[in-house]
């Protein structure tokens, strides 16, 4: 490291332990002298010890043991190392703190920026001419650079003020995707505003649905300031009048002002930084606010999965009014500093093949789309279109805003692989508005997963059970892979309570891209938010830590007894020739008349003979039965355009009902009193199993916890009357296996031969449950020490049981104390105890194998004794961490080989971590979080004293 200052030195020693903890997250170009050690960089109180050694080897200085209580950030270090005491100084290693280090360090890539303005600044103080966008306008190209973008916007930002623009103002944006799209939004947010992203007129025909719309858009807003095209004035005006807050419509060309004046605002990462409206497939625009944090929040956790880097181009048709398109794809790649290459969405829907032909003339790597565009790209084009393309480079394609349809899928793929298109690339995400765009994505090169259920297990219990080998009724569902890394999702019930793997049920999340809430409208925020958790108004299921998403819950229909999800209806019904392709809504109606909902089928069609429209409904009741075993109730086919939709294509089913129920458009009245009788009669058996399971369940967890009530005081007072050793374990043990009698948890044991009974070992273990612990307990064949979090001791009761059992507690939060606790275990060891270490050193409710902490690896190298992998699985489902609610299930045990150390350096405690871990791996099937998190610090685990009264969670 010589030619180093002290600070970079000190820097590349911290980096290199980051990298040996943390191999598959990708610090190392934001470490910095203010990264906090243990949050931002994962330095436990063992891996500070290590850098203490090494930082002492590398300066030939003796640093005092404080340090590893004291020092929070490398620049703490760097205070300590100016002041240590040199070994053989006459030479030193790395000069003392020079002045170098106090120079303003280098920012790369957004990991200091704050907000989206100060990723533009950034981009401008460093390559201001480089190109941000490539704008596709007919035949020719509009580039972008940062600085352009930046000037262009102070100017826009300038007239904005001097038109009396308030900080915090709401300015709707109705622009077309163009260069004044980009410059007006930035300017907006430069001025101080907040800008509402709105779409324009896409038709005459709908100029009244659009009105109607976005005034209750801007009504919500409260915006004041309209900015459009000329063309579109006379809608704007029409908007006006019936908007009172509107005071002014302004055109682009009246916004530049002819200099750009300095806007001194200072911009907080909670600034709103913009509205985005739903799309309102399932009701009215709700504005979901996003903060500056939220989006970077997102941008950042996206990235990291689809490891983005410069060198990426990101071709993009999607509308910039749109989340996908504008926070996705703009933003996107604005924050990692790759091209954006941009068409407009019409340009895509009147040929096609130019966003591919996009792709290949531009190397695009990265793309996305709505499932209806790769159907159509898949089914709509002919070869002449695509002669010569090479799609080579396209290394992730995105689906989502839409159900992912597992067939378009296969066609897409079948299509394009002659062209250069690898199978997995397509990765289908899921993410919602409320979340700023992304939630769940796959991992890159990981294709479409599809899963394939009973369609009557599922269809009846919401159990997704796997289809062994071909079946013809069997449902598909596609993963959307797992949730970005620091956000969570969760399955629950409709009492709230988590459900089972591959159990349907309402999808929630958390997490720090997710919004506050919907502007202006308490009643709705009220409904988006459970606790903590935030409703998506998704049905899905988890399966091995991936999401597979079944249906919107509102758009679900319950008929006889059955759940029908409409998409995949719709989709059946679209594949008739004569039937316009995705242009079909299945819904449930009940009128006021009725008693029981009844299935509805409006689909579009451009034939008008009466005997051919009645051959198309004859398609369409037997595509229904077929699929469903019963015929829908009504079918209406209508002309073109009928059929409702938002601004990303989706169907607005519930609109669509409205229509229905309106009566303005055609529909088939019936005898109903029959048809009634026997959807009543269908419905009380469905109806009566799940008022009983609910009783059920309720009894069963009730029943849980008076067993374990009981058992826990006759051997809590055991405990307390024999002497503290193996007498205590064998008490608890037998008690364990008679709790899981009693309950009905059925545990089985695998690889028990190869346990070294009599032996040193240490036992390492994943953790799933708060039952874990108990459940170990039973089946050990001998004697361990547990070794659990120091907050335990709180609980007086809790205290005493630890001491006769021979418990170990660490301090996970106070690294003095931490290195203590790991002294008092070694001194364990060597008297011949045998810690059992849950490695990720917490629990966590969502699937995965958390980051190992390194105590048992180092103390197993030190003393040369092998270590044993526990794998437990089954116990996150039957007591889930966060919830008291105890269910049926079974656990399963799977002791590993033993893994001995090289060495008894910390290289060899790193390389007997990794063994290990992968063993667990091996056995858990469940995703490696390695790569998402560093430290407990990240896992929303509270420490001791943050909250008056508790000990702090797990």
């Amino acid at each position: 490291m010589h030619g180093l200052t002290s600070a970079e030195a000190l820097l590349e020693i911290i980096a290199r332990i980051v990298a040996e903890l943390h191999p598959d997250v990708s610090l190392r170009e934001e470490i910095h002298l203010d990264s906090v050690l243990d949050n931002d960089l994962g330095l436990d109180s063992l891996a500070r010890m290590e850098l203490l050694r090494r930082l002492e080897k590398e300066f030939r200085i003796r640093l005092p043991e404080k340090v590893l209580a004291t020092a929070e950030t490398p620049r703490d270090l760097m205070r300590h190392l100016s002041h240590g005491v040199y070994v053989n100084s006459d030479e030193p290693a790395v000069s003392p703190v020079s002045e170098r280090s106090k120079e303003k360090r280098r920012d790369i890539g957004f990991s200091g920026a704050q907000t989206l303005l100060d990723v533009l600044r950034h981009h401008v103080e460093v390559e201001p001419e480089a190109d941000h966008i490539i704008l596709l306008e007919q035949e020719r190209e509009v580039c972008i650079s940062y600085g352009m973008l930046q000037r262009e916007a102070l100017k826009i930002a300038t007239r904005l003020r001097m038109l009396q623009m308030e900080p915090g103002e709401t300015i709707a944006i109705m622009l077309p995707t163009s260069s004044d799209y980009f410059y007006c939004f930035f300017g907006v947010l430069f001025g101080g505003g907040i800008p509402v992203p709105l779409y324009p007129p896409a038709r005459p025909t709908q100029i009244e649905e659009h009105v109607r719309r976005h005034r209750k858009i801007l009504t919500n807003a409260g915006a004041t300031i309209l900015i459009t095209v000329a063309e579109v004035k006379p809608v704007a005006r029409l908007l006006m009048s019936q908007v009172v807050g509107l005071k002014r419509i302004v055109t682009v060309d009246e916004l530049y002002a002819d200099v750009a004046g300095e806007i001194p605002l200072h911009h907080k990462a909670t600034d709103i930084a913009f509205l985005q409206y739903t799309s309102g497939s399932t009701g009215d625009p709700k504005g979901v606010i996003l903060t500056h944090a939220n989006l970077l929040a997102n941008i950042r956790a996206m990235g990291q999965v689809c490891r983005v880097t410069v060198d990426d181009v990101f071709v993009s048709w999607l509308p910039l009014y749109h989340d996908m398109g504008l926070i996705g794809a703009w933003f996107g790649s604005l924050c990692h500093g790759c091209r954006l290459v941009v068409m407009s969405p019409l340009s895509f829907l009147a040929r096609p093949q130019r966003w591919l032909q996009a792709i290949d003339r531009y190397n695009g790597t990265l793309s996305a789309s709505p499932n209806f565009g790769y159907e159509i790209c898949a089914t709509r084009l002919e070869d002449d279109d695509l002669a010569e393309l090479d799609l080579r480079s396209w290394r992730m394609a995105f689906n989502g805003a839409e159900p992912v349809i597992p067939a378009t899928m296969r066609r897409f793929q079948k299509r394009f692989g002659a062209y250069g298109f690898r199978a997995e690339a397509l990765a289908p995400v899921y993410g919602l508005a409320e979340s700023s765009v992304g939630l769940a994505f796959p991992v890159p090169g990981s294709g479409t997963r599809i899963d394939q259920v009973d369609r009557q297990s599922f269809s009846g219990s919401g159990k997704a059970k796997p289809v062994e080998g071909e079946d013809d009724t069997m449902l598909e569902f596609v993963s959307c892979g797992r949730p970005l890394p620091g956000h969570q999702l969760r399955v629950v019930d409709f009492q709230g309570r988590e459900v089972p793997e591959r159990q349907e049920g309402r999808l929630q999340f958390k997490g720090p891209s997710s919004t506050s809430g919907y502007y202006r409208n308490q009643k709705e925020t009220r409904k988006l938010f459970s606790g903590k958790w935030l409703e998506t108004g998704d049905l899905a299921y988890i399966a091995a830590g991936e999401v597979y998403l079944t249906s919107r819950q509102k758009d679900i229909i319950i008929r006889g007894g059955r759940n029908i999800y409409p998409h995949e209806l719709e989709e059946r019904i679209g594949d008739i020739v004569g039937i316009r392709k995705g242009c079909t809504a299945a819904f449930a109606s009940m009128k006021e008349a009725d008693s029981s909902e009844k299935l509805v089928i409006l689909t579009e069609s451009r034939q008008t003979d009466p005997r051919k429209l009645q051959k198309l409904k004859q398609h369409i009741h037997t595509a229904t039965a077929e699929l469903l075993g019963m015929g829908a109730d009504d079918i209406v086919i209508c002309r073109p355009g009928t059929v409702l939709k938002t601004s990303s294509g989706k169907i607005r089913r519930s609109a669509c009902r409205q229509l229905y129920e309106s009566g303005h458009i055609g529909r088939r009245k019936a005898a109903v009193w029959l048809q009634l009788l026997r959807m009543g009669v269908a419905s009380i058996k469905p109806v009566f199993r799940r008022f009983a399971d609910r009783i059920a369940s309720l009894s069963y967890a009730g029943y849980c916890w008076v067993v374990l009530g009981v058992i826990g005081i006759v051997v809590w007072c055991g405990l307390m009357m024999l002497p503290a050793g193996e007498r205590c374990w064998r008490l608890a043990s037998g008690a364990v296996r008679l709790l899981c009698r009693m309950t009905g948890i059925r545990v089985t044991v695998d690889g028990m031969e190869g346990y070294p009974p009599g032996q040193r070992y240490i036992l390492v273990s994943n953790h799933m449950s708060y039952l874990d612990s108990i459940i170990l307990t039973g089946v050990l064949p001998e004697k361990c020490n547990f070794v659990a979090k120091a907050e335990l001791a709180g609980n007086p009761f809790l205290q005493s049981a630890f001491t006769k059992l021979g418990i170990f507690l660490v301090d996970r939060f106070d690294s003095e104390k931490g290195v203590e606790d790991t002294r008092k275990i070694k001194a364990g060891v060597q008297q011949g105890l045998r810690p059992l270490f849950f490695a990720e050193g917490t629990l966590q409710r969502m699937p995965g194998l958390l980051p190992f902490q390194m105590g048992a690896f180092v103390l197993a190298s030190q003393e040369g004794i092998p270590v044993v992998p526990l794998i437990i699985r089954g116990t996150r489902n039957i007591l889930r961490s966060g919830s008291w609610f105890p269910r049926h299930g079974t656990v399963q045990i799977t002791v590993g080989e033993l893994c001995t150390s090289a060495g008894s350096d910390w290289s060899a405690a790193i390389e007997l971590r990794d063994r290990v871990r992968k063993q667990i791996l091996h056995h858990l099937g469940e995703p490696d979080l390695a790569g998402e998190y560093t430290s407990l610090s990240q896992m929303e685990i509270e420490r001791p004293g943050d909250r008056e009264g508790q000990s702090g969670s797990s």
